[in-house]
């Protein structure tokens, strides 16, 4: 059963009230915007934004009362508001990365628990590049790279030789095999794999770029007084969450007894109040309720 990250503390964050209109960025399986549409009737809307195709279809979201569902990526978040013609957003939530049914229905390689082809994209439609063709037509340099910047694997150099030794590699199983081989000794914490298969789902996805230009965007799109809320599942999203809410930061803060402006005006044209000076994290009950939400990081913030 699908359980939506962080449910009661988005609700706390975006406070929908009736008649008000949210925007679910990545609407999945819409245990969130459900939450939000039983806060914001009897009028209220959520435009739910949802890039892969078969979660899409086959949930059949759009039953849902007052879901306006659209087939499409975040990145074109101003398009889309403008062909939906949805005005007054009062809030905008991204639940970032993957969800539950990518693991554990899609059958696309995203988990390194099941024995399945090397694909991990979200868009089968309109994406071409594929987990398989990195792992198989990249040159070394490339892979290490991809491990090291988006994965943070201390043992990139020693894994991307052994894909280059190990080629053709088609399946999850097969990568992991040769990841075990490569890093040395146990790893404690987390699966040997966890670091690889993560940078692999960021380069094919390009995820972090797209992170970078919805979020001017998101905040452009709102209304004043609109909030924006963000999950994020590992640190280089959390990075780029916290630093564009830095950026954006209209709040003045006191520097030496002097009122200091933070926000870098000529990069940002829409101010925000920032609502969490450190990220909200699942609690533990949570944590053993859905395992998926313990990396879970929360930033939420306020048009000004």
């Amino acid at each position: 059963m699908h359980i939506p990250v962080l449910k009661k503390e988005v609700l706390q964050y975006l406070d929908p009230k009736p008649n008000e209109n949210f925007i679910d960025c990545t609407v999945g399986q819409s245990g969130h915007a459900i939450g939000i549409l039983e806060r914001n009737k009897p009028n209220g809307k959520v435009l739910g934004i949802e890039l892969d195709k078969d979660i899409f279809d086959k949930l059949n979201l759009s039953k849902i009362d007052r879901l306006v569902l659209t087939n499409d990526s975040y990145t074109n978040l101003k398009k889309i508001v403008e062909k939906h013609n949805f005005k007054s957003v009062n809030g905008i939530l991204f639940d970032l990365g993957m969800s539950s049914w990518h693991l554990e229905e899609s059958g696309r390689g995203f988990t390194f628990l099941k024995d399945e082809p090397l694909d991990m994209r979200y868009d089968t439609e309109c994406q071409s590049l594929t987990a398989e063709e990195i792992v198989n037509n990249y040159s070394q340099e490339k892979i290490e790279k991809i491990l090291k910047e988006y994965g943070e694997e201390r043992f990139a150099k020693k894994i991307a030789k052994r894909i280059i030794q190990q080629q053709p590699i088609k399946s999850t199983f097969q990568l992991v095999e040769i990841i075990k081989k490569a890093v040395p000794g146990k790893r404690t914490g987390i699966h040997p794999a966890t670091r690889t298969f993560q940078a692999l789902r960021i380069a094919v996805n390009d995820e972090l770029n797209n992170l970078k230009k919805a979020l001017p965007q998101a905040v452009e799109v709102l209304e004043k007084g609109g909030r924006i809320v963000i999950i994020s599942f590992h640190s280089l999203e959390d990075r780029i969450v916290k630093n564009f809410f830095k950026d954006s930061n209209l709040n003045p803060v006191r520097d030496n007894g002097n009122k200091k402006e933070i926000s870098k005006s000529n990069k940002i044209s829409n101010g925000i109040n920032i609502l969490t000076k450190k990220p909200v994290t699942s609690s533990q009950e949570e944590i053993k309720i859905n395992r998926r939400s313990r990396s879970a990081k929360l930033r939420a913030a306020v048009k000004l």
